[in-house]
Order: structure tokens, then C-alpha cells, then sequence
């Protein structure tokens, strides 16, 4: 599932190998973040979860899209982990058995917010009268 918004350069659709690698890389780094055994303090003991990786088609560059449990602490854990990117680089260019190792870039996944606001507007009593079937 791509993250990608539609100011994008390329506005194709991404490649097998793309969404293949980038699945891969979403659970490696899964992997890394259960296992916890970052050096970052602020990094040991969170829970994050990883929501999707976007590559570029040269496979050199990922967005890792995470999301801490419950949504605490957003910008320490981001900070946190944007300090431990290239530590989460050599581990996944270790395992993922790619020629070059991606740089990986982490962004908060906004996509169950703004879920939630589509839901809210869609329970509104004027929209719901709107969409109602008769």
C-alpha cells in the first residue's frame, strides 16, 4: 500500500519488485523494533508499529511510515528514530540481501487519522441524512 501523495513526481503506480521489497523492509524493521535492542534510550521498550514502506524504483530510498502505540510520544520517537537511521540501515542492508542498503526516512503514518476524520464527517447528522438510503 503506497503512502504516496499525488504531488509526487511520478505519478505511476509502484512495481512489483518495489512492493515486494518494501514489504520485505516493513517487516524487518518490525522485526528490529519487537526485538528492541536499540542503543537509543527512548527507543528500548517502545512499542511501534511499522504501517507500510514506500521505495523509490531504484530501491535507494524508503519511507518507513510508523505509528507508536497509542499514538504517545510522536515527535520524541520520531526524532528518536530519525537519529537511529542509519543503525537501522546496516541491520536491514544485512538481512534484505540487496546490493545497495536503502537510506530510510521515518514519517508518522496520518492515514488512521484521517480515517477517523472520514468517519466523524460521515456520522454527522447532515451527511448522514445525505447518504441514507430511502
Amino acid at each position: 500500500m503506497s503512502r504516496r501523495s499525488s504531488s509526487d513526481k511520478d505519478n505511476r503506480a509502484p512495481g512489483q519488485r518495489q512492493l515486494r521489497v518494501g514489504e520485505e523492509l516493513r517487516h524487518l524493521l518490525a522485526e528490529l523494533f519487537e526485538r528492541g535492542d536499540m542503543r537509543d534510550p527512548d527507543l528500548r521498550g517502545a512499542s511501534i508499529t511499522v504501517t507500510a514502506v514506500d521505495i523509490s524504483p531504484d530501491l535507494r530510498n524508503a519511507t518507513a511510515f510508523v505509528m507508536p502505540l497509542g499514538g504517545q510520544d510522536e515527535k520524541r520517537l520520531l526524532a528518536a528514530m530519525r537519529r537511529a537511521a542509519p543503525w537501522f540501515r546496516a541491520r536491514v542492508g544485512e538481512r534484505a540481501g540487496l546490493r545497495h542498503a536503502p537510506e530510510i526516512r521515518f514519517e508518522i503514518d496520518r492515514t488512521f487519522d484521517e480515517a477517523d476524520k472520514i468517519g466523524a464527517l460521515l456520522r454527522r447528522p447532515d451527511v448522514a441524512r445525505d447518504i441514507k438510503d430511502d
